[in-house]
């Protein structure tokens, strides 16, 4: 009869495991043990740097010493990986004849136990292993399925939603500029694992075709002048879906703490005793000037670059702030600015700004209906009459790049 092994999760927390050799082989191996909480203690005449500086720090016990009879007393699980195989035979054997499971670092086919391949996502624990004995053993193989799986999860395209409630968490998602293909992997693993997405009009919305039927999808997304639901709105919805255990996306445009209100979010989840975390997207004041070409920060042109929401030229902002960004010298980046483009446009002339100051406007970035309007300061709100949001707008010389 072939062995195939019995596939188990051990409980170390507290208990005793140990490590007999002290290279970078074990080193590993103890790092894997004080990270499942055991009392490690490694047997080696000498060891790296870590399992110097983990025992220096009380994190584990160290003889220094070669392995002697009566080492392995009261170990749950032994680590024979000095490189000997002289030595690792012996330890095996020493913890055969005392009942405990022994690793043999050394040969993948010998020993009482195996250590698989292990990836951890969240809570999520996931080991693979070969079950073969006698040379059939293939860590190596192991290790490419482990990471294969790794990168299935972390591009989404495995399911990673709970189907017991564990405790309702927030996670505020930057969907970047739009494009599906331009959202980091950790947003695609959280959205993967959501079970509420709540969602805005300018974020990523193919990638919510790939979410499964169960997921509830709420739009709460705003245009220019219609906000069917309000922030304070937006806030609870957040709030209550959590408390109710659910795992809630809230997935952006752009990057939720760049103009995006996620602080507002955040500090709700907070003061309502929901857990809430960020993952970063990327933003559409750097992106979106990218993607036509445009560095907002360029040697001997600018050095700095200040992002601007047009809703402030619109609700009117005092003429010092106007005098000091015409007269910076770097890049200026408005986003949500379409509407105000005259209003800005005037303060910036009106504060003393070059009125040949390249300026462009590029309308819906990295899509496929993406334009861009080139002028000055003083010509573009003409030559941009019939631009429409979602736009970013660039002033300053790096805007006259890219063309």
């Amino acid at each position: 009869m072939t062995e195939t092994g019995f596939p188990l999760h051990l409980s170390l927390t507290g208990r005793r495991v140990v490590v007999v050799g002290g290279g970078p082989v074990a080193a590993r191996k103890v790092a894997a043990c004080l990270a499942a909480g055991a009392d490690v203690l490694v047997v080696a005449p000498y060891a790296c740097e870590q399992i110097v500086a983990d025992a220096a720090a009380g994190l584990l016990g160290w003889q220094q010493r070669d392995y002697q009879r009566g080492d392995l007393v009261g170990a749950w699980l032994v680590v024979a990986a000095t490189g000997d195989r002289v030595t690792d035979e012996a330890v095996e054997a020493a913890a055969t004849t005392q009942r405990t499971f022994c690793v043999r670092a050394d040969d993948a086919a010998a020993g009482s136990a195996r250590s698989p391949a292990t990836l951890r996502r969240d809570d999520l624990v996931i080991s693979v292993g070969t079950s073969g004995t006698g040379g059939t053993a293939d860590p190596r193989r192991s290790v490419a399925v482990r990471n294969a799986i790794a990168q299935a999860l972390d591009a989404g395209t495995l399911p990673l939603r709970r189907h017991r409630p564990a405790g309702g968490h927030v996670v505020l998602v930057g969907g970047g500029p739009g494009e599906k293909d331009l959202l980091t992997l950790r947003a695609r693993r959280e959205l993967a694992a959501a079970d509420v997405v709540v969602v805005d009009r300018l974020a990523p919305l193919a990638v919510l075709d790939e979410l499964g039927p169960e997921v509830l999808v709420i739009d709460v997304g705003k245009t220019p002048g219609r906000h069917p639901v309000s922030q304070h709105e937006i806030n609870q919805l957040l709030v209550e879906h959590a408390q109710a255990g659910r795992r809630v996306v809230r997935l952006k445009g752009g990057d939720p703490y760049v103009l995006g209100r996620g602080g507002e979010e955040a500090a709700a989840c907070r003061e309502a005793g929901v857990s809430v975390e960020v993952v970063p997207g990327v933003t559409s004041a750097f992106a979106v000037p990218a993607a036509a070409g445009i560095p907002v920060t360029h040697r001997g042109l600018a050095r700095q670059v200040t992002v601007l929401s047009g809703h402030d030229a619109l609700d009117g902002s005092d003429a010092a702030d106007w005098r000091a960004l015409a007269s910076d010298g770097g890049t200026l980046v408005i986003l949500m600015g379409v509407a105000a483009l005259p209003r800005i446009c005037a303060g910036l002339l009106a504060a003393g700004m070059d009125a040949s100051t390249p300026v462009a406007v590029i309308e819906k970035g990295w899509s496929p209906e993406q334009r861009v309007t080139r002028g000055t300061v003083q010509d573009i709100v003409e030559r941009a009459r019939n631009a429409r949001s979602p736009a970013v707008i660039v002033i300053g010389a790096v805007a006259a790049l890219g063309a």
